[in-house]
């Protein structure tokens, strides 16, 4: 082909495995980028304690190990990694329910040589608001959409006519002179003792704070206690509609690789580059592989042992 010849556009990637880090579990599985639906079984491990980015990225290795083992995993097939954390440049600013040492650590890199394929990491709360914005609750909402994650924490995604402002990090804001996830979060109630009424009445306080700020056309919770949602339902208030997120506490895994989409169609542009450039001597080293499997460090931990096959969710 002549170099001047305009070469078609790479094909996007049909599947890209989805990962979803929270302060209990860690979650991964691989996703039809077309319809949303998991392709393969759900995988979880418990979070490691500490959570450090070693101990981490051992558990995301083991559970990719798994499905790829499974035969569920193509080669070059991308990955999505949702973490807690306000994410610039492939790295963690902040680290609220992990490790503090996963801040500006070298987070995608890390996790991009343990798998051996290009990983696109995300804030937790973006990529379950990347589902529910491509599939879910929020798919062709105008106007602005809020997201919050229950669990652990309180992750936000925050969307303007279907536009995410990233990193957002909302379960952070002054609630009662403390930080809002330390109060109302899923695991401050049990950590709290509060039953659902009380509980309910004190996150509509926390919600309101965050309508006057932002005027949200619908607000749309998802996370763990999302799947109590009968249990707490009719305590809430608020001035926009409330509804639970579509893909539940799954949305992390289907954004996740959801954000691994943009990046597999750039794998694919840097293999056929290489692959057609009679100058190019090996792979590249920052390619889709580019050697970074084989760079690798052996993880000490054995985390097969451990790992949990989880139905699919049904929507």
């Amino acid at each position: 082909m002549s170099p001047r010849a305009k070469r078609p556009a790479p094909a996007a990637p049909r599947t890209a495995i989805g990962i979803d880090v929270g302060g209990t579990g860690v979650k991964a599985a691989v996703v039809d980028l077309v319809t949303g639906e998991l392709a393969s079984p759900r995988l979880r491990v418990k979070t490691p304690q500490p959570a450090t980015p070693e101990a981490v990225i051992a558990a995301i290795g083991g559970i990719v190990d798994q499905l790829v083992a499974d035969g569920h995993v193509t080669p070059g097939m991308p990955a999505g990694a949702g973490l807690p954390g306000v994410v610039k440049a492939g790295r963690l600013m902040t680290a609220a329910n992990i490790d503090k040492s996963w801040i500006v650590a070298p987070a995608e890199a890390m996790l991009s040589a343990r798998l051996g394929r290009v990983v696109r990491l995300v804030n937790d709360a973006d990529a379950a608001g990347l589902a529910e914005a491509t599939f879910g609750a929020a798919k062709g909402v105008q106007g602005t959409v809020l997201l919050l994650t229950i669990g652990t924490g309180i992750g936000s995604a925050l969307f303007i006519d279907g536009h995410l402002l990233d990193s957002t990090e909302f379960g952070h804001v002054t609630y009662r002179g403390k930080d809002a996830e330390t109060l109302v979060s899923g695991a401050a109630r049990e950590r709290r003792g509060l039953g659902w009424k009380k509980w309910g009445r004190e996150f509509s306080e926390y919600m309101a704070l965050l309508e006057r700020w932002f005027w949200p056309d619908l607000i749309i919770l998802g996370g763990g206690v999302s799947k109590e949602y009968a249990k707490y339902s009719r305590f809430l208030t608020a001035r926009a509609p409330i509804v639970t997120a579509q893909y539940l506490n799954t949305s992390g895994i289907v954004g996740a690789a959801l954000a691994a989409a943009d990046i597999g169609i750039a794998a694919a542009v840097l293999a056929r580059e290489d692959a057609t450039d009679p100058g190019t001597a090996g792979p590249r080293k920052a390619g889709p592989d580019g050697g970074l499997a084989s760079r690798a460090t052996a993880q000490a931990a054995d985390v097969a042992a451990s790992l949990v096959i989880e139905d699919q969710p049904t929507r």
